[in-house]
């Protein structure tokens, strides 16, 4: 008579077992969709894509037909995700999100447009080329309650997420000067392609030179490290030292970027011998100062040397960009005044305005928080 209810038994725990199994298989992978490949950092998607399983590539808006081709050929993609016109094919499909790859002035345009269908964006960094177009951006997503996310490389470096935490936690004591340096030898120097060289040399579409395409870095990072402050002013200065390679932006800068009581100094360059992305953060009790992605030097009050500090790895849905996207669509990450959040940015975009307005004028701008 027992062997009825045990067999039952077994059958319900069976059932039981693959239920709880199901919820992550029966998941759904985030819809993406590409648009734009004239941002060289496109080249970098594919790989990732087809390898994550949280994220699936339906479809790639690229007016260019022969850039696309390249894009074909060199990754073996299947003709039938191109669209040449980005309406058509956010009507036709309405991914979940989109990752933006355009010049930095067509983001608005991009986010706008995508909002409009209630669809999300991710773009590669900084958010926009001005101020006025950050704000209508912000606008665009709290109209249509859509995410708009911003990409930067170094927002998965586990250097720089262990020396935020140890800042924000206090070890440090408090924060008196951070100093941020971003760049390489040159886009020419380090040979890009030539769709991306041309906007990136473009003061209008990509903002300036190397003060917008690697300030930005620096910029994002100290306004998470000063939990989302608007600074007090921006000084900045920018030069040209190579006028027959870029005669139309600046390729190295310094911004002074000040807050009550602290100082950012933001390096970025197309002048460095070498690529370099690296952050230095002081503090009245000690400093931390990052190198390469997973490795951190510090010395904290009273040690009288400096020490190697242990990084632990990222969470896995915050060690890339994809799988960062699909946490924050799902409702698992809440981006809340983080390194690829909204706020963080419109907040990077007023600095680098500023910085950008100060190197013409020679005059330090001061700032007031933006208008809600």
């Amino acid at each position: 008579m027992d062997r009825l209810p045990r067999a039952l038994i077994g059958m319900c725990a069976l059932l039981i077992s693959g239920s709880q199994l199901l919820p992550a298989q029966a998941v759904a992978p985030v819809r993406v969709a590409i648009v734009g490949l004239v941002h060289d950092h496109a080249r970098g998607l594919f790989g990732p894509l087809s390898k994550n399983p949280n994220v699936q590539l339906v479809g790639i808006a690229e007016a260019d037909t022969k850039l696309a081709d390249t894009y074909v050929s060199q990754f073996h993609l299947d003709r039938s995700l191109f669209f040449t016109d980005l309406n058509q094919m956010l009507d036709r499909l309405h991914p979940d999100a989109v990752l933006v790859y355009t010049d930095i002035q067509d983001h608005r345009k991009v986010i706008e447009a995508a909002a409009r269908r209630g669809i999300s964006s991710m773009v590669e960094k900084p958010l926009a080329t001005t101020v006025a177009d950050a704000l209508a951006i912000r606008s665009a997503a709290r109209e249509h309650h859509v995410q708009v996310l911003v990409n930067y490389e170094t927002t998965w470096y586990a250097s720089n997420a262990e020396a935020i935490h140890e800042a924000q936690a206090g070890k440090l004591g408090t924060i008196r000067r951070v100093v941020v340096h971003d760049g390489h030898q040159g886009p020419r120097e380090i040979g890009v392609s030539p769709e991306f060289l041309s906007w990136l040399t473009d003061p209008d579409k990509n903002g300036g030179g190397a003060i917008f395409d690697f300030g930005c870095y620096g910029a994002d990072l100290t306004t998470v490290l000063m939990r989302g402050q608007t600074p007090l002013s921006v000084t900045a200065v920018a030069l040209t030292d190579k006028p027959e390679i870029y005669p139309h932006v600046d390729d190295d800068a310094t911004i002074i970027v000040r807050y009550p009581g602290a100082q950012a100094v933001l390096e970025p360059s197309w002048n460095w011998p070498f690529g370099r992305k690296d952050m230095e953060v002081y503090g009245s009790t000690g400093y931390a100062i990052t190198e390469a992605a997973d490795h951190l030097r510090a010395r904290y009050a009273p040690e009288q040397t400096e020490s190697e500090a242990a990084v632990p790895p990222l969470p896995a849905d915050q060690q890339d960009s994809l799988s960062y996207l699909a946490g924050v669509l799902r409702g698992q990450i809440h981006p809340n005044g983080d390194l690829s959040s909204l706020e963080t940015n419109l907040i990077v975009v007023q600095i680098l305005d500023a910085a950008r307005e100060s190197s013409k004028t020679g005059r330090t701008v001061h700032l007031k928080p933006l208008p809600e």
